[in-house]
C-alpha cells in the first residue's frame, strides 16, 4: 500500500471517529438513537473506493477494540463489539465496501442519483447483520428485531442524501478513485 493510501485510510477513520463525538440523539417514543457515524462510512466508500474504505472502517473497529471512546456518545471497548449493537459496527466495512463498489462501477457516469442509490444500499446493508445480532443478543423475536429497521430508515435517507452530494462534489473537485479504464492504461 502506498503512503497516500495509508493516509487516506487514517483520515476517513478519523472522520468517522470525529462523527462519533456527537451525542446520542434519542428518537421520540422508542429506545433507538440517531448517530452520524454511518455518514463517515458512506463518505469513505464513496470517496475512497471499496478497498481503502473497507480498511478505514476496519481501523475504526480496531480503535474501538483497544478501548478508545470513538463511538457515538464517547463509547468504546470490546464490550461494544459484542453488545446488542455490535452487528451494526461489524457491518461498517461491508457497507463501506458495497458503497465503494457501486461508486467505482458508476464512476465515469456518476450522478447524484446514482451516488444516493449507492449510499442508501450501503446504509441498508447494515440492517442485515445489525438487526440479526440485535435479535440474538437481546433474545428478541426475529420478527420484532427485523421490523425495527423502519425506525432508522428516515435518518439513513437523510445521511445518504448528504453523502451523495458530498461524493459527487469531491469527485468533481478532487477525485480519489481511479477508474478501471485509466488504471489499466
Amino acid at each position: 500500500m502506498r503512503p497516500k493510501d495509508i493516509a487516506l485510510i487514517a483520515l476517513f477513520a478519523a472522520l468517522t471517529c470525529t462523527l462519533g463525538l456527537t451525542p446520542l440523539i434519542p428518537l421520540p417514543l422508542i429506545g433507538a438513537t440517531f448517530a452520524l457515524q454511518t455518514l463517515g462510512m458512506l463518505l469513505a466508500g464513496g470517496i475512497l473506493g471499496a478497498r481503502r474504505a473497507t480498511a478505514s472502517m476496519a481501523l475504526v473497529i480496531a480503535l474501538v477494540a483497544i478501548g478508545l471512546p470513538v463511538l457515538t456518545g464517547g463509547q468504546g471497548g470490546l464490550g461494544k463489539l459484542v453488545g446488542p449493537t455490535a452487528g451494526f459496527i461489524w457491518s461498517w466495512p461491508i457497507g463501506a465496501c458495497l458503497t465503494g463498489l457501486m461508486i467505482q462501477h458508476w464512476w465515469e457516469k456518476l450522478t447524484p442519483a446514482r451516488a444516493f442509490v449507492a449510499a442508501i444500499i450501503g446504509s441498508v446493508s447494515l440492517y442485515v447483520l445489525g438487526h440479526s445480532w440485535l435479535a440474538f443478543s437481546l433474545h428478541v423475536p426475529w420478527s420484532v428485531a427485523w421490523w425495527s429497521w423502519v425506525v432508522y430508515l428516515p435518518g439513513d435517507i437523510v445521511k445518504s442524501l448528504l453523502a451523495a452530494v458530498v461524493i459527487v462534489t469531491v469527485k468533481k473537485a478532487y477525485p480519489l478513485i481511479t477508474p478501471r479504464t485509466r488504471a489499466a492504461s
